[in-house]
């Protein structure tokens, strides 16, 4: 069975390497059809024992899309669960909370999220999961690694985590948890400095993000406030409308963000409504290794449009735009990458990130360091993203406030 599956998706693959699907005729389709079709008759009649028909497809289906980036199939019980809603989802279905892409076949870590089990954990950006419950995941799909991870909330999943330079593998036994959380954290620091986290982005990012705004006007009078620090380190993404809205919220105007998609006279542009939630007041934007997908969409729209000074280190670099295609009513779906996060400076985002303004790398603890030298794919070092629990040791962070103070300061001068 292996060997016709590998039969099957390997033509695939060689056809979309070859030529432009545009290209392809009828009689080529339905050729290749065939060629599954034969394959999947001879496994049915000669396997030693006889398979899941059901099986047999969608393991054909992920084989088709495993060399698609950000692409994947959803079995028809996935799509059920992730469509739950109300109270007895939010305390049914536990995870442990940290984003993910799948690299060579290995569940890799794209940032914890904040306050969740993984967070408190330890995991970091780039981690590889190599095991969960003793139980070897790597070629899995996306969507079945996903699975592997969820459970009740309150039960224990044991994983086991390979860091680059590392000789030992770390095992780590977490408790699922429910781990949606609210998008936005708000502070004053000092008396002339606000503060703001943006944890993940959704429907209530825009509603919280102006909360914050006026809580900490109603602590600095405007006189006195320098400016604000919007801290987008560890936030794995979220949604595409709660990232605009965060960007909007502090633009005037501008493009924030476009999507190339296959055609090449189709591209989807969304740009900033007039109103400025901070009133033209300074913006330093922190990012780091663990700021992804929508995260580098704000990012990258405040830095291009000359509206934020971006300090920290160089962003995950994940950029695809994804859809969600039902196959039919039992089915599942497809989710497939469908177009290209592009900056408003024409910047792709995927693989490069969005690199800062201000580098500011961060001290990592001895017993977090890698301890051989590491090199990404591409040759470019690898993401950086821890974050001191103690602030007066967050460099990214103290490098921010003397730039809003500095700058402010510069002004009153001339």
């Amino acid at each position: 069975m292996g060997a016709a599956l590998t039969i099957v998706t390997t033509q695939a693959v060689l056809v979309g390497s070859d030529a432009d699907a545009k290209t392809v005729t009828k009689p080529d389709v339905y050729r290749l059809l065939n060629l599954f079709g034969d394959a999947f008759e001879q496994v049915r009649s000669h396997y030693v024992e006889r398979p899941n028909d059901a099986m047999l497809v969608q393991t054909a289906v992920n084989g088709m899309l495993a060399n698609l980036e950000d692409s994947y199939f959803i079995d028809p019980q996935s799509l059920n669960r992730d469509a739950c809603t109300g109270p007895r989802c939010a305390t049914a279905f536990g995870n442990v909370g940290f984003a993910y892409t799948m690299q060579d076949d290995l569940a890799t870590v794209v940032t914890p999220i904040d306050d969740t089990p993984a967070a408190k954990a330890g995991i970091m950006t780039g981690d590889i999961i190599a095991r969960v419950d003793d139980e070897q995941v790597q070629g899995l799909t996306y969507q079945q690694f996903g699975t592997r991870l969820a459970g009740d909330v309150g039960s224990t999943v044991k994983l086991t985590i390979a860091r680059a330079g590392r000789d030992k593998p770390i095992e780590l036994s977490l408790l699922r948890d429910n781990t949606t959380r609210r998008s936005v954290r708000g502070r004053n620091e000092g008396d002339d400095i606000g503060y703001i986290r943006i944890i993940q982005f959704n429907d209530a990012t825009a509603d919280e993000l102006k909360k914050a705004i006026d809580d900490i006007a109603a602590k600095i009078p405007s006189e006195k406030l320098k400016g604000y620090v919007i801290d987008l380190r560890d936030n794995p993404g979220g949604t595409l409308d709660g990232a605009i809205a965060a960007a909007d919220g502090f633009l005037d105007d501008g493009e924030i963000v476009s999507i190339r998609h296959r055609a090449s006279d189709k591209v989807e542009r969304f740009r900033a409504k007039a109103g400025d939630l901070a009133s033209g007041k300074p913006i330093i934007v922190l990012i780091n290794g663990g700021s992804a997908a929508k995260a580098e969409i704000v990012a990258g729209a405040l830095k291009d449009n000359h509206r934020a000074t971006v300090v920290g280190t160089r962003s995950f670099g994940e950029g695809w735009d994804s859809t969600v295609v039902p196959l039919g009513p039992g089915k599942g779906a497809l989710r497939l990458a469908t177009g290209h996060y592009i900056t408003p400076s024409g910047r792709l985002i995927q693989s490069n990130g969005i690199v800062p303004d201000v580098e500011a790398p961060q001290d990592v603890p001895d017993d977090l360091k890698v301890k051989a030298a590491a090199k990404t794919k591409d040759q470019q070092p690898p993401l950086q993203s821890y974050i001191p629990p103690d602030p007066s040791a967050d460099k990214a962070l103290t490098t921010a406030y003397a730039l809003l103070r500095k700058n402010v300061a510069d002004a009153h001068a001339r």
